[in-house]
């Protein structure tokens, strides 16, 4: 090749390196001017949040049956706690007399009959204002009812109540409502205050297994056993005619029915509830209905 040639050929090598940059610089334009047309597609975002849990409402107290079937172990105040009555309405309904024992098989009727509500006379009015009906007379003071399986021929002389043991540890002060003296039935922080929605209404008072439970104020024991479900371990205490306590969640009981005791004696041990919770639930009721254990026990500091 002679020499004049190489100017030539230089210059058409620099044309094709030129023209190769500008189709590269076409291609790299098309392609930004495409993306950027192109919709936007973001990342799925995974929510790492911890999930809220549906808020359901407080359960309610479970209905009371029209009739219900005595079964081994029910007595006439563990059927009317069950269902929020009064011992003494239940008894009158059902024609039950003192001692007030029942049978398995036998049924009761748990709402007033109709013909008594159709019958019940009117409340006289005196005609003054803020005047109140003389109250009826006091029916004569029952006992518990006797084990299912026992017929009570007639009522044993009554024990006297067992003096409180040392081993008491809840505080001594005391408090007195409704003619009662009440004390703490046991040491610990409330850690469930009345629920009045709730379907067990009543304290939850946190401690250790074991530990004494205490009868809040002298009184009966009344019931002793586990027939009612969602109590476990359960004592219930009749202090006067309208006055009931409950203790529930034991892991041992040391009273039964019929036992008198004294505030202070211990009558159960601390256990745990459904939810392996050591605590003791506590429930203080009038006429059957529950009541905040807080307007009846002395206040802490």
């Amino acid at each position: 090749m002679q020499s004049a040639d190489w100017p030539a050929l230089h210059l058409a090598s620099g044309h094709v390196y030129a023209r190769s940059v500008l189709v590269i610089v076409g291609v790299v334009l098309v392609f930004c001017l495409l993306a950027a047309c192109a919709p936007r597609q973001f990342a799925p975002v995974e929510d790492r949040s911890p999930a809220q849990r549906p808020t359901t409402p407080a359960a309610q107290p479970q209905p009371a049956p029209p009739v219900y079937e005595v079964r081994r172990g029910d007595t006439l105040y563990s059927i009317s706690f069950r269902y929020g009555l009064d011992w003494r309405r239940v008894a009158d309904w059902n024609g039950i007399q003192a001692p007030y024992t029942i049978r398995p098989g036998q049924e009761l009727r748990l709402s007033e009959p109709p013909a008594v509500a159709a019958t019940r006379p009117a409340p006289a009015s005196s005609g003054q204002p803020g005047s109140r009906p003389t109250p009826p007379t006091a029916s004569p003071r029952p006992r518990a009812s006797t084990p299912a399986s026992e017929v009570e021929s007639s009522p044993p002389a009554a024990s006297q109540p067992a003096p409180a043991s040392s081993a008491s540890t809840a505080s001594s002060t005391t408090r007195n409502v409704a003619g009662i003296d009440w004390q703490w039935p046991t040491d610990g922080s409330v850690q469930r205050l009345f629920d009045p929605a709730a379907t067990r209404r009543g304290l939850g008072i946190a401690g250790r297994q074991g530990q004494p439970v205490l009868a809040a104020a002298d009184g009966e024991v009344v019931y002793s056993g586990t027939a009612l479900i969602g109590y476990g371990e359960l004592v219930i205490i009749k202090h006067s005619e309208s006055m009931l306590s409950a203790y529930g969640h034991n892991s041992r009981r040391l009273v039964e029915e019929g036992d008198r005791v004294r505030r202070g004696q211990p009558i159960a041990e601390m256990g745990m509830n459904e939810r392996d919770d050591e605590i003791l639930h506590f429930e203080i009721r009038r006429n059957g209905q529950a009541e905040d254990p807080l307007r009846f026990l002395p206040h802490r500091n």
